[in-house]
This record gives structure tokens, sequence and C-alpha cells, in this order.
């Protein structure tokens, strides 16, 4: 939710900053969403505590239309990852499953498509990501599954303008701290799993 999240678990999690509780009544995504974009709210971290989390996920998704999205956490042969600069914030690609479209397919078309480049390997999922924001003026639900990509060497890179891809880089690990302080907090918990 924008710069926002909301953590459903089954246990109270340790160190996580500016934690805000709230109870299921409050679990309302669309005004979750607007009330992230306020100065004052902006990066809060809301936690709802239930001991059956899939459920009370299930009934909060049947709210809203949900967009299933695939991408790839890719690495090179020298070692350094594929970020792209969309939007004016750091970015993995990705992007929408067509229909009768598998994910892993999705992810890889995706990526070869916003960056110019062939995957050469495709390693298993590492998350599921979700994210909301304003279609049509309704507020969907986009569930991004994201996979562990690798090429050969370190192609060139051509970042796809018509998606508003401004920058396709390879950046080293060394180099993240630029990603990290312009990235979206999803991005973030990837990055960290690295």
């Amino acid at each position: 939710m924008n710069e926002s999240q909301l953590i459903l678990a089954d246990f109270l999690p340790k160190k996580l900053p500016n934690i805000q509780t709230i109870g299921l009544q409050e679990i309302d995504l669309e005004k979750l969403s607007l009330a992230s974009k306020h100065k004052t709210t902006k990066g809060s971290i809301y936690l709802y505590i239930h001991p059956d989390i899939n459920s009370i996920f299930k009934s909060i998704s049947q709210q809203v239309e949900i967009i299933k999205a695939a991408g790839g956490l890719v690495k090179n042969g020298e070692g350094a990852y594929l970020f792209i600069h969309r939007l004016g914030k750091w970015d993995l690609p990705k992007g929408k499953v067509e229909n009768n479209e598998k994910m892993k397919a999705a992810a890889v078309r995706e990526v070869e498509e916003e960056c110019g480049i062939r995957i050469d390997y495709l390693g298993p999922k590492l998350h599921t990501t979700y994210h909301t924001y304003m279609m049509r003026g309704k507020l969907v639900l986009k569930q991004t599954n994201w996979y562990e990509m690798g090429v050969n060497k370190s192609p060139k890179l051509t970042p796809q303008k018509e998606e508003d891809i401004t920058d396709a880089r390879w950046i080293s690990k060394d180099d993240f701290k630029m990603v990290l302080d312009n990235t979206y907090p999803m991005i973030t918990q990837l990055i960290q799993k690295i």
C-alpha cells in the first residue's frame, strides 16, 4: 500500500519498527491504501495477528480484484543483479500474467521483454508479494510471484521505454544502498534475502 505495509501474522514478529496493531474491523484495504498516502502515515506498518491467518487473508482478498503477476531476481555471470528504474523508483522486472499462461513462463517473458535479455536459468520461486493500487477508480491487489533467475556473462540491457522503464542496470551487492534508498518495501525484503 504505497509506502506502508499490512502484515497478517499468526505470531508477533520481532524487530519491526513503528508497528501499529489493528483489529479486524480496521482491515479495509481501500481505507488503509488511501491513508498510506498521507505524510503522517506514509511508511506505517500495520499488524493484525490471528491464529487462522489464511482464512483472514482469503476474506480480505475477496473484497478486491486480484491481478496475478510474475517477475525475477536475476543474477548475471559476474555476480551482479538486475534492477530497473521505473516511475522514479528502483524495482525488479515483473509484469502481469496473461490468460492461460503459467507463472514461471510469465516471469521469464516479462524479464526478457522489460530488459531486452534472454534468461539462461530459471530457478525456484523465492517469494510472493502483494501490493495494492488504484486501477480505473477501483482498488486492486497485485499478487506477484518472484523467481530466481540467471544469465550467462553480463548481457547489455535495453529498458522497455513503453513500460515507463527509464533505466535497467546490473548492480553489485556492494552498491545495493543506491537501490535500498529509493525502492519499495517489498523489494527491500526481496533484496535482504540475497
